[in-house]
């Protein structure tokens, strides 16, 4: 959902008080278009759309998200009075290539996966390292890329972390974690060990999180927790220090997911332009 708040946010920001560049121009009926200067994953449209309606721009949307467009391609025509045009490009070609740089990256990240590891290739997932105010934003176009947003929030899972167990110790954290959570919530750890995996996986534990883990490491865990009994009832999450040029090798370990900051922080923005048009 995008609020009407966020929108008079994102254009005061813009805007300010003092608009004289957009005003330089008398104002008048006119046409534009936004089109892609390089080969991509699109993303952000439905904030673009929604900025659009809030400034009275008619449009028509020519691509959806997580369509693949090749540069030169339109992704929207417009008409409108030439000041509104003005005001919204630049936070509308922001938007749109900040996030179809992140679905653009994911779709990489996803490929790779996909090929080394078929039908049984993990999950590539987001983490929390995102940017403040546009969190969701960022989720939709890993989505859009083909990846797996992960948690939203703090409030979507429980996790836990390093920390927890330093202080609590395992057992009694997850215990307490059990206590007061939903029976509707999954609970994650995170393992630094194959100790802590194992112990994770004996107590209950819906998914595991390895921490820094190499694909040798990952693998042993698999095949004890398949001796035991135990692999078919956990969720196994690798995350933590994986370069791209490792994802092949971790892909066929048998993890389930691959969380990566990296498909939203590494992700380079996309060339997007706006031309008005007679």
């Amino acid at each position: 959902m995008i609020l009407q708040k966020e929108i008079e946010h994102f254009l005061e920001e813009d805007l300010r008080e003092d608009d004289v560049s957009c005003t330089l121009v008398k104002n008048q009926n006119v046409n534009a278009i936004i089109f892609v200067k390089e080969d991509c994953v699109v993303s952000g449209l439905e904030i673009a759309s929604a900025i659009f309606d809030y400034m009275k721009i008619t449009y028509k949307q020519k691509k959806s998200p997580g369509d693949f467009a090749k540069a030169g391609d339109v992704l929207y025509e417009l008409t409108g009075d030439s000041v509104s045009i003005l005001r919204a490009e630049r936070l509308v070609l922001n938007f749109i290539s900040h996030l179809s740089g992140i679905a653009t990256n994911t779709a990489g990240y996803v490929k790779i996966v996909k090929d080394a590891a078929g039908e049984n290739a993990p999950k590539i997932a987001a983490t929390r390292k995102t940017t403040p105010g546009i969190r969701k934003y960022e989720k939709k176009a890993v989505l859009d890329g083909g990846g797996d947003p992960h948690r939203q929030s703090l409030s979507d899972m429980v996790m836990i972390k390093d920390n927890h167990i330093e202080i609590m110790g395992l057992e009694q954290a997850f215990n307490e974690a059990k206590r007061q959570t939903s029976f509707s919530k999954k609970i994650e750890v995170e393992a630094d060990t194959k100790e802590q995996a194992m112990k994770a996986a004996e107590i209950g534990a819906d998914i595991i999180l390895l921490d820094n883990m190499t694909p040798d490491q990952i693998r042993d865990i698999v095949i004890l927790l398949e001796q035991k009994n135990l692999r078919a009832r956990v969720l196994l999450e690798a995350s933590g220090g994986i370069r791209k040029e490792e994802l092949k090798e971790y892909a066929v370990t048998g993890i389930d997911v691959i969380s990566l900051s990296a498909v939203t922080n590494d992700a380079e923005w996309i060339d997007i332009g706006l031309d008005i048009v007679k």
